[in-house]
């Protein structure tokens, strides 16, 4: 029996590489987008169901702070999904496997997702 190995691990003193960092964040932002659909769902019927209802979708996304954030708040993570799933679907087809190409596209994802990031700030404000 290995006597070195840990009982209880504490998982706050390991230093996570960037790539898992992105890996687990891509998990989240998935979750956060599953979440993110009954806000995207509700708007929708309400904007379909009459032009009163369009009217009070629209006014809430032009004036209301709180429905800006959470449509930002949305719009962020799709956008690291949508790129952490491109840098995913590269390596499915063995592009970047080795160390250095996981921590190279772990930093395209990370500056291209804030680009995009920003760039839904810009349109949502």
């Amino acid at each position: 029996m290995n006597s070195k190995r840990p009982v209880n691990l504490d998982l706050s003193t390991i230093q996570f590489p960037l790539p898992a960092l992105t890996s687990i964040a891509h998990r989240i932002t998935g979750v956060i987008l599953f979440i993110g659909l009954i806000f995207g769902f509700w708007a929708l019927d309400a904007s379909l169901s009459s032009p009163e209802g369009f009217a009070a979708v629209s006014g809430a996304l032009a004036h209301n702070f709180l429905v800006k954030l959470i449509a930002w708040g949305l719009l962020s993570a799709l956008a690291f999904h949508f790129v952490a799933g491109i840098k995913h679907l590269l390596m499915d087809v063995d592009i970047g496997v080795t160390l250095e190409g996981g921590v190279k596209k772990a930093q395209i994802t990370v500056v291209a997702s804030v680009v995009l990031i920003i760039l839904a700030g810009v349109w949502v404000w």
